[in-house]
């Protein structure tokens, strides 16, 4: 694949090259971290939304994680503040689409009040989502351009 370059909208701004795990789903931070929220594990995250079949079972900690946008209820924010402060929670997270009130609320609260920053940019496009795969090497920069390939 050649490498595509794509501009977002930085959140949470910073820099990180890794792998890309991708959802073609909205994220629901609750049902994917219940086993963080519900049962006490700290060691890892494993991915518990039944309804993402593309994560379900996979270790979201410390990934680089495309989505077109997070879903769910209220306490989504809070389950981005759990895994930040657990030091559990993705190192980025790529919105194609814009991110919601409440995914905003978390991310930036785990910046802000617990200095835990989950890299985060919103905005990329559909031709980002569209392009970027499980295992492709991305590349995320400080003013929100993203590289994939």
């Amino acid at each position: 694949m050649a490498k595509q370059t794509f501009q977002g909208r930085p959140v949470v701004p910073g820099a990180i090259e890794g792998e890309a795990t991708v959802s073609s789903k909205p994220l629901n931070p609750t049902a994917s971290y219940g086993e963080n929220i519900f049962g006490g594990n700290t060691e890892s995250a494993p991915c518990t939304d039944p309804d993402n079949e593309e994560l379900v079972g996979k270790d979201l900690a410390g990934i680089i994680l495309c989505t077109p946008q997070t879903v769910g209820s209220s306490m989504g924010g809070g389950a981005f503040m759990l895994v930040a402060d657990l030091g559990l929670a993705p190192k980025a997270i790529l919105f194609s689409g814009h991110i919601d009130a409440v995914g905003a609320a978390g991310i930036l609260m785990a910046d802000i009040w617990q200095e835990k920053p989950i890299i985060c940019v919103d905005l990329l496009g559909e031709a980002f989502q569209e392009a970027v795969k499980t295992g492709d090497p991305i590349s995320v920069k400080e003013d929100g351009t993203v590289e994939v390939g």
